[in-house]
Protein backbone atom coordinates (compact mmCIF):
# COMPACT_ATOMS: atom_id res chain seq x y z
CA UNK A 1 0.00 0.00 0.00
CA UNK A 2 1.14 3.36 -0.83
CA UNK A 3 0.63 5.81 2.04
CA UNK A 4 0.65 9.98 2.65
CA UNK A 5 2.30 12.35 4.87
CA UNK A 6 3.91 11.07 8.30
CA UNK A 7 1.47 11.47 11.27
CA UNK A 8 1.89 11.83 14.60
CA UNK A 9 3.00 8.63 16.95
CA UNK A 10 2.69 9.38 20.15
CA UNK A 11 -0.62 9.57 22.69
CA UNK A 12 -0.61 12.68 24.76
CA UNK A 13 -3.61 12.30 26.81
CA UNK A 14 -3.14 13.45 30.42
CA UNK A 15 -5.99 13.54 32.37
CA UNK A 16 -5.88 10.61 35.19
CA UNK A 17 -9.55 9.47 33.65
CA UNK A 18 -8.29 8.45 30.68
CA UNK A 19 -7.32 4.91 29.94
CA UNK A 20 -4.40 3.53 31.40
CA UNK A 21 -2.59 3.61 28.08
CA UNK A 22 -3.17 7.75 27.79
CA UNK A 23 -2.19 8.04 31.40
CA UNK A 24 1.69 7.17 30.98
CA UNK A 25 4.74 9.97 29.76
CA UNK A 26 4.52 9.57 26.30
CA UNK A 27 7.95 8.15 25.01
CA UNK A 28 9.71 9.23 21.86
CA UNK A 29 8.90 6.83 18.87
CA UNK A 30 9.79 6.89 15.38
CA UNK A 31 6.80 7.92 13.66
CA UNK A 32 4.65 5.86 11.22
CA UNK A 33 3.34 6.98 7.83
CA UNK A 34 -0.61 7.59 7.45
CA UNK A 35 -1.96 4.90 5.41
CA UNK A 36 -4.27 5.74 2.58
CA UNK A 37 -7.44 4.24 0.58
CA UNK A 38 -6.27 2.33 -2.92
CA UNK A 39 -9.04 2.65 -5.77
CA UNK A 40 -8.24 0.27 -8.38
CA UNK A 41 -4.26 0.37 -7.15
CA UNK A 42 -4.75 4.64 -7.42
CA UNK A 43 -4.63 6.05 -4.07
CA UNK A 44 -6.54 8.57 -2.57
CA UNK A 45 -4.40 10.52 -0.86
CA UNK A 46 -5.48 11.30 2.88
CA UNK A 47 -4.98 14.85 4.25
CA UNK A 48 -1.73 15.81 5.93
CA UNK A 49 -2.19 13.58 9.03
CA UNK A 50 0.47 16.73 11.10
CA UNK A 51 -2.33 18.98 10.34
CA UNK A 52 -5.50 18.00 12.44
CA UNK A 53 -8.66 19.23 11.01
CA UNK A 54 -10.58 21.65 12.71
CA UNK A 55 -12.40 20.99 15.88
CA UNK A 56 -16.57 19.66 15.11
CA UNK A 57 -17.67 18.20 11.54
CA UNK A 58 -16.94 19.99 7.92
CA UNK A 59 -20.71 20.97 7.17
CA UNK A 60 -21.61 22.12 3.56
CA UNK A 61 -25.07 23.86 3.49
CA UNK A 62 -27.13 21.77 2.27
CA UNK A 63 -30.65 22.61 0.14
CA UNK A 64 -32.92 20.91 2.30
CA UNK A 65 -33.17 23.79 4.86
CA UNK A 66 -30.86 23.33 7.72
CA UNK A 67 -29.63 26.56 9.50
CA UNK A 68 -25.75 26.27 9.37
CA UNK A 69 -23.28 29.04 10.39
CA UNK A 70 -19.80 29.36 9.85
CA UNK A 71 -17.57 28.94 13.22
CA UNK A 72 -14.60 28.22 13.80
CA UNK A 73 -14.17 28.29 17.27
CA UNK A 74 -17.60 26.03 17.83
CA UNK A 75 -16.84 22.60 19.08
CA UNK A 76 -19.61 20.22 18.00
CA UNK A 77 -20.94 17.33 20.07
CA UNK A 78 -23.63 14.60 18.83
CA UNK A 79 -25.29 13.05 22.28
CA UNK A 80 -27.11 9.93 22.68
CA UNK A 81 -29.37 10.03 25.63
CA UNK A 82 -30.22 6.37 27.50
CA UNK A 83 -33.17 5.88 30.17
CA UNK A 84 -31.66 2.26 30.84
CA UNK A 85 -31.76 0.91 27.38
CA UNK A 86 -34.29 3.05 25.92
CA UNK A 87 -33.11 6.14 23.86
CA UNK A 88 -34.65 9.54 25.37
CA UNK A 89 -35.80 11.59 22.94
CA UNK A 90 -38.07 14.59 24.52
CA UNK A 91 -35.12 16.82 26.25
CA UNK A 92 -34.47 20.31 25.75
CA UNK A 93 -31.52 22.84 25.83
CA UNK A 94 -31.74 23.19 29.39
CA UNK A 95 -31.63 19.57 30.32
CA UNK A 96 -27.96 19.45 29.26
CA UNK A 97 -24.88 20.44 30.90
CA UNK A 98 -21.32 20.72 28.88
CA UNK A 99 -18.11 20.53 31.26
CA UNK A 100 -14.54 20.81 29.48
CA UNK A 101 -11.52 19.77 31.94
CA UNK A 102 -14.12 20.25 34.89
CA UNK A 103 -15.35 23.86 33.87
CA UNK A 104 -18.75 24.30 32.54
CA UNK A 105 -19.15 25.50 29.36
CA UNK A 106 -22.32 27.70 27.66
CA UNK A 107 -23.99 25.63 25.24
CA UNK A 108 -24.83 28.01 22.29
CA UNK A 109 -26.62 25.78 19.72
CA UNK A 110 -28.99 22.85 20.36
CA UNK A 111 -30.94 20.47 17.55
CA UNK A 112 -32.69 17.24 17.69
CA UNK A 113 -33.12 16.56 14.28
CA UNK A 114 -32.64 13.37 11.93
CA UNK A 115 -29.70 15.56 10.13
CA UNK A 116 -28.79 13.84 7.20
CA UNK A 117 -25.16 11.69 7.56
CA UNK A 118 -22.15 10.70 5.86
CA UNK A 119 -21.23 7.00 6.75
CA UNK A 120 -18.30 5.11 5.80
CA UNK A 121 -18.89 1.40 5.51
CA UNK A 122 -15.27 -0.07 6.46
CA UNK A 123 -15.63 -3.80 6.30
CA UNK A 124 -13.43 -6.80 7.47
CA UNK A 125 -12.08 -8.68 3.64
CA UNK A 126 -9.47 -10.92 5.52
CA UNK A 127 -9.38 -15.01 4.92
CA UNK A 128 -11.54 -15.57 8.12
CA UNK A 129 -14.37 -13.43 6.51
CA UNK A 130 -15.55 -15.36 3.50
CA UNK A 131 -18.47 -17.03 4.67
CA UNK A 132 -19.64 -14.14 6.57
CA UNK A 133 -19.47 -11.83 3.98
CA UNK A 134 -23.14 -12.38 2.69
CA UNK A 135 -24.63 -12.06 5.66
CA UNK A 136 -22.93 -8.76 6.57
CA UNK A 137 -23.37 -6.73 3.35
CA UNK A 138 -26.89 -7.85 3.86
CA UNK A 139 -26.88 -6.18 7.18
CA UNK A 140 -24.79 -3.50 6.25
CA UNK A 141 -27.33 -2.36 3.64
CA UNK A 142 -29.97 -2.69 5.85
CA UNK A 143 -28.83 -0.23 7.99
CA UNK A 144 -27.76 2.07 5.01
CA UNK A 145 -32.10 1.50 4.03
CA UNK A 146 -32.83 2.18 7.71
CA UNK A 147 -31.17 5.01 7.82
CA UNK A 148 -31.96 8.99 6.54
CA UNK A 149 -32.85 8.83 2.75
CA UNK A 150 -30.64 12.08 2.15
CA UNK A 151 -27.01 9.97 3.89
CA UNK A 152 -24.13 9.38 1.48
CA UNK A 153 -21.81 6.10 2.04
CA UNK A 154 -18.86 4.85 0.90
CA UNK A 155 -17.44 1.24 1.34
CA UNK A 156 -14.27 0.55 2.18
CA UNK A 157 -12.90 -3.53 2.25
CA UNK A 158 -9.82 -3.97 4.35
CA UNK A 159 -7.78 -7.01 5.23
CA UNK A 160 -3.24 -5.61 4.74
CA UNK A 161 -4.86 -3.06 2.10
CA UNK A 162 -7.72 -0.82 2.36
CA UNK A 163 -9.73 -0.53 -0.74
CA UNK A 164 -12.39 1.96 -1.36
CA UNK A 165 -14.95 0.05 -3.78
CA UNK A 166 -17.82 2.61 -3.47
CA UNK A 167 -17.09 6.25 -3.37
CA UNK A 168 -19.92 8.69 -1.29
CA UNK A 169 -23.19 7.37 -2.68
CA UNK A 170 -26.98 7.66 -1.70
CA UNK A 171 -27.86 5.13 -4.16
CA UNK A 172 -27.93 1.89 -2.06
CA UNK A 173 -27.51 -0.22 -5.42
CA UNK A 174 -23.63 0.81 -5.76
CA UNK A 175 -23.08 0.58 -2.43
CA UNK A 176 -24.54 -3.07 -2.97
CA UNK A 177 -21.87 -3.79 -6.03
CA UNK A 178 -19.20 -1.97 -3.67
CA UNK A 179 -19.83 -4.77 -0.95
CA UNK A 180 -20.00 -7.19 -3.57
CA UNK A 181 -16.03 -6.84 -3.79
CA UNK A 182 -15.04 -9.71 -2.08
CA UNK A 183 -11.73 -11.52 -2.01
CA UNK A 184 -11.32 -12.39 1.50
CA UNK A 185 -7.35 -13.12 1.95
CA UNK A 186 -4.87 -11.70 3.78
CA UNK A 187 -4.24 -10.47 7.38
CA UNK A 188 -6.27 -7.45 9.30
CA UNK A 189 -4.60 -4.22 8.87
CA UNK A 190 -7.84 -2.37 11.11
CA UNK A 191 -6.52 0.51 12.42
CA UNK A 192 -4.66 1.31 9.42
CA UNK A 193 -8.36 1.63 7.97
CA UNK A 194 -9.69 3.31 10.24
CA UNK A 195 -7.60 6.02 10.32
CA UNK A 196 -7.93 6.35 6.49
CA UNK A 197 -11.44 5.83 6.32
CA UNK A 198 -12.10 8.49 8.88
CA UNK A 199 -9.46 11.29 6.74
CA UNK A 200 -11.43 10.70 3.94
CA UNK A 201 -14.74 11.22 6.03
CA UNK A 202 -13.94 14.58 7.01
CA UNK A 203 -12.17 15.72 3.46
CA UNK A 204 -15.08 14.80 1.31
CA UNK A 205 -17.97 14.18 3.69
CA UNK A 206 -21.06 16.53 2.65
CA UNK A 207 -23.93 15.77 5.31
CA UNK A 208 -23.66 17.42 8.89
CA UNK A 209 -22.85 14.56 10.77
CA UNK A 210 -20.42 11.58 9.99
CA UNK A 211 -19.69 8.16 11.07
CA UNK A 212 -17.93 5.00 10.81
CA UNK A 213 -19.46 1.61 11.45
CA UNK A 214 -16.64 -1.19 11.19
CA UNK A 215 -17.03 -4.41 10.79
CA UNK A 216 -14.57 -7.01 11.90
CA UNK A 217 -14.27 -10.98 12.79
CA UNK A 218 -10.29 -10.40 14.08
CA UNK A 219 -7.86 -8.52 16.06
CA UNK A 220 -5.75 -6.53 13.85
CA UNK A 221 -1.99 -7.99 12.68
CA UNK A 222 -0.93 -5.99 9.58
CA UNK A 223 -1.29 -2.14 10.42
CA UNK A 224 1.21 0.41 10.25
CA UNK A 225 -0.12 2.23 13.14
CA UNK A 226 -1.07 1.25 16.77
CA UNK A 227 -4.42 1.27 18.38
CA UNK A 228 -3.04 4.38 20.32
CA UNK A 229 -2.11 6.30 17.01
CA UNK A 230 -5.55 5.68 15.62
CA UNK A 231 -7.50 7.06 18.56
CA UNK A 232 -5.44 9.65 18.85
CA UNK A 233 -5.68 10.27 14.97
CA UNK A 234 -9.64 10.14 15.07
CA UNK A 235 -9.50 12.37 18.03
CA UNK A 236 -7.64 15.03 16.32
CA UNK A 237 -10.11 14.68 13.43
CA UNK A 238 -12.69 15.75 16.17
CA UNK A 239 -15.90 14.24 13.66
CA UNK A 240 -16.34 10.67 13.04
CA UNK A 241 -18.39 8.62 15.42
CA UNK A 242 -17.20 5.24 15.50
CA UNK A 243 -19.80 2.08 15.51
CA UNK A 244 -17.75 -1.10 15.62
CA UNK A 245 -19.29 -4.92 15.45
CA UNK A 246 -17.29 -7.53 16.44
CA UNK A 247 -17.74 -11.07 15.08
CA UNK A 248 -15.74 -12.68 17.89
CA UNK A 249 -17.52 -16.07 17.84
CA UNK A 250 -16.46 -19.56 16.97
CA UNK A 251 -13.33 -21.45 17.24
CA UNK A 252 -10.40 -19.48 14.86
CA UNK A 253 -9.52 -17.27 17.69
CA UNK A 254 -8.19 -17.62 21.15
CA UNK A 255 -9.17 -16.44 24.20
CA UNK A 256 -6.54 -14.00 24.25
CA UNK A 257 -6.96 -12.88 20.35
CA UNK A 258 -10.89 -12.56 21.68
CA UNK A 259 -9.70 -10.40 24.07
CA UNK A 260 -7.54 -7.71 22.35
CA UNK A 261 -9.49 -7.38 19.87
CA UNK A 262 -12.68 -6.85 21.61
CA UNK A 263 -10.77 -4.04 23.89
CA UNK A 264 -9.89 -2.38 20.43
CA UNK A 265 -13.27 -2.24 19.39
CA UNK A 266 -14.61 -1.02 22.48
CA UNK A 267 -11.71 1.89 23.07
CA UNK A 268 -12.38 2.83 19.13
CA UNK A 269 -16.31 3.24 19.63
CA UNK A 270 -16.47 4.79 23.19
CA UNK A 271 -14.02 7.18 23.21
CA UNK A 272 -15.47 8.83 20.12
CA UNK A 273 -19.08 8.34 21.12
CA UNK A 274 -20.31 5.24 19.14
CA UNK A 275 -20.91 1.53 20.47
CA UNK A 276 -18.91 -1.57 20.33
CA UNK A 277 -21.24 -4.53 19.88
CA UNK A 278 -20.37 -8.72 19.82
CA UNK A 279 -22.97 -10.49 18.39
CA UNK A 280 -22.77 -14.42 19.23
CA UNK A 281 -23.83 -15.19 15.74
CA UNK A 282 -24.61 -13.83 12.57
CA UNK A 283 -28.28 -13.69 13.16
CA UNK A 284 -27.75 -11.62 15.34
CA UNK A 285 -26.12 -8.68 13.27
CA UNK A 286 -29.31 -7.53 11.04
CA UNK A 287 -30.68 -6.74 14.55
CA UNK A 288 -27.04 -4.49 15.12
CA UNK A 289 -27.24 -2.57 12.33
CA UNK A 290 -31.26 -1.67 12.71
CA UNK A 291 -30.02 -0.33 16.58
CA UNK A 292 -27.16 1.50 14.62
CA UNK A 293 -28.99 3.27 12.21
CA UNK A 294 -31.72 4.00 15.31
CA UNK A 295 -28.69 5.58 17.54
CA UNK A 296 -27.81 7.84 14.80
CA UNK A 297 -31.16 9.11 13.85
CA UNK A 298 -31.88 10.20 17.90
CA UNK A 299 -28.93 11.76 18.73
CA UNK A 300 -29.16 15.43 20.03
CA UNK A 301 -26.51 17.92 18.63
CA UNK A 302 -24.87 20.71 20.88
CA UNK A 303 -22.42 23.31 20.43
CA UNK A 304 -20.27 25.11 22.66
CA UNK A 305 -17.21 27.48 22.49
CA UNK A 306 -14.55 26.71 24.84
CA UNK A 307 -13.69 28.78 27.82
CA UNK A 308 -10.08 28.08 26.80
CA UNK A 309 -8.03 29.55 24.32
CA UNK A 310 -7.29 27.49 20.64
CA UNK A 311 -3.74 28.35 20.72
CA UNK A 312 -3.70 26.25 23.88
CA UNK A 313 -2.34 22.81 22.86
CA UNK A 314 -3.60 19.42 24.59
CA UNK A 315 -6.32 16.79 24.29
CA UNK A 316 -9.17 18.69 26.23
CA UNK A 317 -11.51 16.11 28.30
CA UNK A 318 -15.84 16.78 27.28
CA UNK A 319 -18.38 15.41 29.96
CA UNK A 320 -21.86 16.01 28.87
CA UNK A 321 -24.89 15.10 31.58
CA UNK A 322 -28.85 15.10 31.16
CA UNK A 323 -31.67 15.29 33.85
CA UNK A 324 -35.19 15.51 33.34
CA UNK A 325 -37.79 15.45 35.67
CA UNK A 326 -40.16 12.63 35.87
CA UNK A 327 -36.60 10.78 34.17
CA UNK A 328 -34.58 8.50 36.20
CA UNK A 329 -30.85 8.53 35.76
CA UNK A 330 -29.67 9.53 32.31
CA UNK A 331 -26.70 8.42 30.43
CA UNK A 332 -25.31 10.58 27.88
CA UNK A 333 -22.75 8.73 25.10
CA UNK A 334 -20.81 10.91 23.01
CA UNK A 335 -16.93 12.16 22.37
CA UNK A 336 -14.87 11.67 25.29
CA UNK A 337 -13.17 15.13 24.06
CA UNK A 338 -11.00 16.07 21.60
CA UNK A 339 -7.50 18.15 20.17
CA UNK A 340 -8.15 21.98 19.36
CA UNK A 341 -6.79 23.04 15.55
CA UNK A 342 -3.41 23.94 15.16
CA UNK A 343 -4.04 25.75 12.57
CA UNK A 344 -6.81 28.26 11.04
CA UNK A 345 -9.28 26.39 9.07
CA UNK A 346 -12.74 27.20 7.78
CA UNK A 347 -14.86 25.18 9.52
CA UNK A 348 -19.56 25.43 9.40
CA UNK A 349 -21.26 24.26 12.43
CA UNK A 350 -24.87 23.27 13.04
CA UNK A 351 -26.61 26.16 14.45
CA UNK A 352 -30.09 25.56 16.08
CA UNK A 353 -31.90 27.01 18.75
CA UNK A 354 -30.81 30.06 20.70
Amino acid sequence: MRHCNNATCSILLSLTTLPLWAQQPPAKQPQAPAPSLTEDRDPVRSPDAEQPAATGPVIRKESEGYILRTNVEEVVLNATVLEGSHIVQTLKRENFQVSEDGVRQNIISFQHTDLPVSIGLVVDNSGSMSRKRPAVNKSALDLIEASNPQDEAFVVNFSDEAFIDQEFTSDVSKLREGLSHIESRGGTALYDAVVASADKLVADGKRPKQVLVIITDGEDNASTLSLEQTIRRVQQLSGPVIYSIGLLFGDEMTHSEVRHARRALEMLSGETGGVAFFPKSMEQVDEIAAEVARDVRNQYTIGYHSTKPTTEPGFRRVQVTAQAAGMGKLEVRTRTGYYPATRVAKKTAVGGQK
